[in-house]
């Protein structure tokens, strides 16, 4: 294992793959917390929002960065 250089990372490339990552992740865990709750709608539409932003975090990083 070694160590990785992430110098040539762009900070406005991390910040837009963290912001899309927390997003996605966030919308995840609450979609899986409605369904605990048994609020089924809540937890698909947070499931669907997750994909959602899933497909815009693809189409815009081939946009801008690729």
């Amino acid at each position: 294992m070694s160590v990785v250089d992430v110098s040539n990372v762009s900070a406005d490339f991390f910040i837009f793959a963290v912001v899309f990552i927390l997003l996605v992740f966030g919308l995840l865990s609450f979609g899986i917390l409605k369904m605990f709750q048994q609020r089924y709608r809540a937890g698909w539409m947070s499931f669907g929002g997750a994909v959602a932003s899933s497909i815009l975090f693809v189409i815009m990083l081939n946009i801008w960065y690729i």
